[in-house]
């Protein structure tokens, strides 16, 4: 009898030193997009006394990036990155990601963080590609997530690694929202991130097959804590 023995592979993408340094400075909390000022509607949440502690945090979190804006952005990343050398199949996946949020205060969350990011960019990383798209949009709405592909793109940071990058990132700075809001100490907040760091893989797989015909979230509470954050009495954050 002749036994087979199955050993499983993994792909990993390396990336060369400089591609590295850019994508850690992009998803860096210190890169100065505002991004510490916007909750996503957890702050809703934890007013309304819906999340108390740090698991309800990682569920909250968790379904952003499976569900909500986060696989919204996580899909358009990639069309975006893919598109990267066509000027006019770009600047439409562009105008449909900035147009593509489920309330005005998540609209302000990504076209304000994507100004931010193209603005130091173009200072900080230069590169013709990103003078170019800035000169064409003017001043339309952008989304923060085709405008970071589209640096990545130009700048050679393979895609598997910066969607990585950018779910990672989206995490993070939604558990340090929860840190302070609910508040939960430092530790529970990197539990969190543990945890979800089990979930961005799988995610970030997904959204690399999805084509742009099935976008689309299935998070309602998200989307009305996002909305009732308009109204919130106290607010610490922008949205």
């Amino acid at each position: 009898m002749t036994t087979t023995t199955v050993i499983p592979t993994i792909t990993t993408t390396m990336l060369a030193d400089a591609a590295l340094h850019r994508l850690l400075a992009w998803t860096s909390p210190s890169y100065p997009v505002g991004s510490f000022t916007y909750s996503h509607g957890l702050e809703t949440a934890v007013e309304d006394g819906r999340i108390t502690t740090a698991a309800h945090v990682t569920a909250y979190v968790e379904a952003v990036l499976a569900r909500g804006g986060g696989w919204i952005d996580a899909v358009l990343f990639v069309h975006a990155y893919r598109a990267a050398d066509d000027a006019a199949a770009f600047d439409a996946l562009s105008a449909l990601a900035a147009a593509f949020r489920g309330s005005s205060e998540t609209a302000l969350e990504s076209r304000q963080q994507a100004g931010s990011f193209l603005s130091v960019t173009r200072k900080a990383w230069p590169h013709p590609a990103l003078d170019a798209f800035a000169a064409r949009n003017g001043d339309h709405p952008m989304a923060h997530a085709t405008v970071m592909a589209l640096a990545c793109a130009v700048h050679a940071i393979p895609l598997e690694p910066a969607l990585h990058g950018w779910l990672h990132a989206t995490a993070a700075n939604l558990v340090s929202a929860g840190v302070r809001l609910v508040p939960l100490g430092q530790t529970d907040g990197q539990l969190a991130l543990a945890a979800l760091s089990h979930a961005i893989p799988a995610i970030a797989e997904k959204a690399l097959v999805t084509p742009l015909e099935d976008l689309g979230t299935a998070a309602p509470h998200l989307e009305l804590a996002s909305l009732s954050h308009e109204t919130l009495y106290t607010r610490l954050f922008r949205s």
